[in-house]
């Protein structure tokens, strides 16, 4: 699934119970992959892939299924990715950031692993949109199996409970967060309750452990065998979220989770579900819910869709966390960020992407009508996803970790080889109704290269006229200007230059502050920064001084509380003494060397729509001089 975040987590893993850990863990955590089976096996085997339902194709699909669980999940996640924790950390931009460091001095190569990550994090937008669209159509549609002629309204009250998700977002998800866990819990219980009732009526199924019917399936199937990957690959989807939410439960409640609960209940209700299509074959057009017995349709809708909802929670509290660890390292403009809650970091709500994912929820919803016709355009985003992660861990793996090349090449060799056939499996999805996530993807890899390369254009151009700050601090020596009282901050991306505006403000009001601060904030390629190497200061003379600040890509950059750690003397910071000069700039598209007109003028709609330092840096409003320039690129 990509980034889940902790809006639901609790407190930090360390402070809790181990119980209490794990249960956290299985509500944030496992919501994505743990509703997979409610459309899985109907796609397999109602999904025109031609597959039979006799004895041979069911236990050669649940073959298929276990197997992906086992090597997909439980080692490769498990045992491998979920150790590449960037400080604890996990997410595919952690996991970009950590591939950058260990590839430093392999210029191409630490581009290449950085692209890559972009790719990764672009398609989980796009999977952001279908996970929810696909979990609560799966859901609803059991109300048809309850009532008749009540198809028609599975689309009306999806999206009833689709927008009212995303309307709740502004209001944070502490409180509702605190039954996610126990709900979780709840429904794998079922799903493993259901899994041993229907296995009972058919134990031969217990079989299909044995990986032969699997190979068997490819061998008798070989034109069906890598094409009906791109419907098991359904049983896969949320992965991801094992990786993501690491840094907020720990390695070892996650696979606890896992291992104690999820992967159980998993296997036993997909097996269920193969019993009940060996005594049924007609049941293939919803075997998750005519497997329970009829008494318990309505109670396990209702369960179904507290269990989608939930999943769907996670994905978007996931995009909230990647695109602030996105804004933090450089590749998406600022937005306006909002906590939710004043005891989590990591609750947060960002309007915009609320509000896209919610339209792109609502077209999906009303373009496909139905989970079957969304399981044919599910797989492309998430497969991708995975295929990047294994690029990346690897790359962690072999150059910073410098594991044995021969112990750990074939195995690594393997994840890319299973995540490339799963990819090219759903590759023809593109065609059916996939094109979706691709062309959501595309735009967004295009953005955030373009923002990030726009702005690395915008410094090299603002430096070209930039003054070195020796040789200004010289020549205020020689002729001093009127000074006056307070400190003047001055924000800027080269702490060596003179910034415009301390150049505008001089030109213009003639004057300078007695302390004249440049401050430069700059990014780690880790989490969070401690409070102990938060601040360096340089004193030039003359009153200047040079000030860095270091944040990690999830930290809060609070410049007016981290400035509270300089004691310097000669520096006071207090509120009512401290002004904030900003300089904004306008961008020019020109036949300058740099990007392609059209990128220029797509790098400039950003800038001038993106959250300003002012709100960003949470400076006070009636303590900021913002100054403008023109810039031509």
């Amino acid at each position: 699934m990509g980034q889940a975040s902790s809006q639901a987590a609790g407190a930090e893993h360390t402070a809790v119970k181990p119980i209490g850990m794990l249960v956290a863990a299985v509500g944030v955590v496992y919501g994505d992959i743990g509703t997979s089976p409610l459309y899985t096996l109907k796609e397999v085997f109602s999904g025109g892939y031609g597959v039979p339902v006799n004895h041979d194709g069911v236990l050669g699909i649940l073959a298929l299924v276990f197997w992906s669980l086992i090597w997909v999940v439980s080692i490769k996640y498990m045992m491998f990715v979920l150790r590449a924790d960037n400080q604890s950390e996990g997410g595919i931009m952690a996991l970009t950031a950590l591939a950058r460091r260990a590839a430093a001095g392999h210029a191409r190569l630490r581009t290449l692993l950085v692209v890559c990550g972009l790719i990764g994090a672009a398609l989980f937008y796009g999977d952001s949109m279908i996970t929810p669209a696909i979990s609560v159509l799966s859901a609803i549609e059991g109300l048809g199996l309850a009532f008749e002629g009540i198809d028609h309204w599975v689309v009306p009250i999806s999206l009833v409970v689709l927008v009212a998700l995303f309307l709740i977002q502004s209001h944070g998800t502490a409180r509702i967060g605190i039954l996610f866990g126990p709900i979780m819990v709840t429904w794998f219980l079922v799903l493993g309750a259901l899994g041993v009732y229907g296995i009972s009526q058919h134990p031969e199924v217990l079989g299909a452990i044995n990986p032969v019917w699997g190979v068997r399936f490819f061998v008798v199937h070989p034109g069906m065998g890598v094409a009906i990957l791109g419907a098991v690959v359904l049983a896969l989807t949320g992965a991801e979220a094992l990786y993501a939410d690491m840094g907020h439960f720990g390695r070892k409640p996650i696979a606890r989770a896992w291992f104690l609960l999820v992967l159980p209940a998993l296997v036993l209700n997909y097996f269920g579900q193969g019993a009940l299509l060996l005594g049924d074959p007609e049941a293939a057009r919803n075997p998750f819910f005519l497997l329970a017995p009829s008494w318990a349709l309505i109670p396990l809708v209702g369960l179904s869709t507290l269990a989608t909802v939930i999943a769907s929670q996670a994905v978007i509290s996931g995009a909230f966390s990647l695109t602030r660890q996105a804004i933090q390292l450089g590749y998406i403009p600022r937005m306006h960020i909002r906590h939710t809650s004043s005891a989590e970091q990591g609750q947060i709500y960002i309007a915009a992407v609320n509000w896209a994912l919610m339209v792109g929820v609502v077209l999906l919803v009303l373009g496909f009508e139905s989970s079957g016709a969304l399981a044919s355009a599910y797989g492309v985003a998430v497969t991708g996803t995975m295929l990047m992660t294994s690029i990346l861990v690897s790359a962690v793996i072999l150059l910073l970790w410098k594991w044995p090349p021969v112990l750990v090449v074939p195995i690594l060799l393997g994840f890319l080889l299973v995540d490339g056939v799963y990819f090219a499996a759903n590759v023809p999805k593109i065609i059916q109704g996939g094109a979706f996530p691709v062309i959501a993807g595309f735009a967004l890899f295009v953005l955030m290269t373009t923002w990030k390369r726009g702005k690395q254009l915008l410094v090299e151009r603002i430096d070209e006229g930039g003054l070195p700050l020796p040789i200004f601090i010289s020549s205020i020596a020689v002729q001093p200007p009127h000074r006056v009282q307070g400190t003047a901050v001055f924000l800027t991306a080269r702490p060596d230059a003179v910034p415009h505006a301390l150049l505008h403000n001089l030109l213009h009001n003639q004057v300078l502050h007695e302390q004249v601060v440049l401050l430069t904030v700059v990014y780690e390629d880790i989490p969070r920064v401690p409070p102990s190497r938060r601040f360096e200061v340089d004193a030039y003379g003359e009153g200047f001084f040079r000030v860095i600040l270091h944040f990690g890509f999830i930290d809060e950059p609070d410049v007016p509380q981290a400035l509270k750690l300089c004691h310097l003397d000669e520096l006071n910071f207090s509120p009512m003494r401290t002004t904030y000069f900003l300089s904004r700039e306008t961008v020019i598209a020109s036949k300058l060397e740099g990007m392609s007109r059209w990128r220029e003028a797509l790098f400039a709609f950003m800038l001038q729509n993106a959250n300003g330092n002012l709100r960003f840096f949470n400076l006070p409003l009636n303590r900021v001089i913002e100054l403008g320039t023109q810039v031509e690129m």
